[in-house]
């Protein structure tokens, strides 16, 4: 009988239910504020600048936001354990609406960039503790219809983040994003407080380890340090600050590889040696070296090619968007073709990244749109296969870790990756740039420093798709 129901069909009215329906609403608001929260942001970046200045802090907006998504991202579950889900959430959800508010009130760039964390703290914790959500408020047999409402609303972030702002940008004013924002992450921490049922586990089921309190704070020092160093180049401090950084992320390392049940890692974690922790460095590389079209494309194609921020947002959208539509055409092949999806997903990626450094400093713009597709169907054909690759290749140890670890690679990537690019873009001088063509420069000089970060990830993919290759003709050659 239980197998029975296990294979049986379900119907979303099973999910649409009085019983169900308050608790998927409560993930997918969770999901939705922070997916949506990116496109929003870099959609709305131009017109803040222009209004509080800050263009040589725009890499922070996002390495803060992503360093408080790994802080949140890596807490929540220790947070669920102990305290149960309405505490945390709630929780997460006022940080997200205080962060918010205080982005829509901010006098300056360094105002703004206070709520820009609390907002990356909030969302982090939504994003994670919405996924725990799911295992705890549904039973198995309904995660499967749950988790495709999720994957959805992702995409459908993709298109409405970027008219949400560039609606306020063209109609009204950024900061009314933000407040937009605001009220959402209120009535959802009312909702939690008094509106869904969580089934809240009883004390003596929670568990007692430990926050990984000191790596988080190295983790978080290391990229503020890489960030930092950008922001008024001079070769000895800038120089010194990136080295502090380095090693701040190094002992961050060290750390996690001496933790036991509270790792946030797998065990070398970056190595180019073993198959698992390969594929982490791939998804880092190739995270840190798109982030570039994010944080300065709008700018740069609203300077140098006179496009509105809606269609600037929609076209950073594009790349999300086509994400999902190649991640669903392709999600049913067997895992023998995963290194092949592998492969030509990140050559996808690459390919796209080399394309930015013509096309956006000097269009046309149709180009740009289709480099964009390029770039998120790569990360489509390629992101559910590399998972399934990981955890088959991952020790026996770290098999589900390495689930929670692509994730955070990629958010780590994403935060490093601002940061250098933000050393880079100072560099260059995009803050101080008077004219077309020194924008222009800037811009190819931006992008350009992202194409040695992709060659790392594409020899990091070949490790990992390679040890797939060899463990099958292993198998084969004993007849297992």
């Amino acid at each position: 009988m239980g197998n029975d129901i296990e294979t049986t069909s379900v119907s979303w009215k099973e999910v649409l239910t009085r019983h169900h329906g308050p608790a998927l609403v409560l993930v997918c608001m969770g999901v939705w504020l922070h997916a949506a929260e990116s496109l929003l942001v870099a959609t709305m970046m131009p017109a803040i600048i222009a209004e509080i200045g800050g263009a040589e802090q725009v890499a922070w907006t996002i390495a803060l936001y992503e360093i408080g998504s790994i802080v949140a991202g890596a807490t929540g579950g220790l947070l669920a354990l102990r305290h149960g889900i309405r505490l945390p959430m709630g929780t997460a959800a006022l940080m997200y609406a205080a962060g918010s508010a205080i982005a829509a009130l901010a006098p300056s760039m360094e105002v703004l960039l206070l709520g820009r964390v609390l907002q990356g703290l909030g969302g982090g914790g939504l994003m994670a503790l919405s996924f725990i959500a799911v295992g705890v408020l549904f039973p198995k047999r309904l995660t499967a219809r749950v988790m495709a409402a999720i994957t959805t609303l992702w995409g459908v972030s993709s298109l409405f983040g970027p008219l949400i702002g560039g609606l306020f940008v063209e109609f009204s004013t950024w900061r009314y994003g933000f407040w937009f924002f605001t009220l959402q992450a209120l009535a959802l921490a009312l909702w939690i407080g008094v509106g869904v049922r969580l089934g809240e586990k009883s004390p003596h089921e929670r568990g007692g380890q430990r926050l990984p309190v000191l790596r988080l704070l190295f983790l978080t020092g290391g990229v503020m340090l890489i960030a930092y160093a950008g922001i008024d180049i001079e070769a000895v401090r800038t120089s010194a600050l990136i080295a502090g950084g380095i090693v701040s992320l190094a002992i961050f390392l060290w750390l996690d590889g001496r933790g036991e049940d509270n790792r946030l890692l797998p065990r070398r974690p970056f190595s180019l040696t073993a198959p698992a922790s390969a594929a982490l460095t791939m998804i880092l590389c190739f995270a840190a070296a798109t982030v570039a079209i994010v944080a300065y494309g709008p700018l740069l194609m609203i300077s140098l090619h006179g496009i509105s921020a809606l269609s600037a947002g929609y076209i950073i959208a594009a790349a999300s968007f086509s994400w999902t539509i190649a991640a669903v055409i392709v999600s049913g092949a067997p895992d023998r073709y995963d290194p092949k999806f592998i492969a030509a997903g990140m050559l996808l990626i690459a390919v796209s990244v080399v394309g930015y450094c013509f096309a956006v400093p000097h269009g046309p713009v149709w180009l740009i749109v289709i480099f964009a597709i390029v770039q998120g169907v790569g990360f489509g054909l390629a992101w559910t296969f590399t998972l399934r690759q990981a955890a088959s290749l991952a020790p026996a140890d770290d098999k589900e870790r390495i689930a929670g670890a692509l994730p955070t690679a990629q958010r780590l990537g994403y935060a490093l990756g601002a940061a250098v690019i933000g050393v880079v873009a100072n560099a260059a001088g995009f803050a101080d740039a008077a004219d077309r063509a020194e924008i222009a420069r800037a811009g190819m000089i931006i992008f350009a420093a992202c194409v040695p970060i992709a060659a790392l990830g594409l020899f990091a993919m070949l490790r990992f798709v390679s040890a797939k290759r060899q463990s099958a003709r292993t198998v084969v050659a004993t007849g297992s």
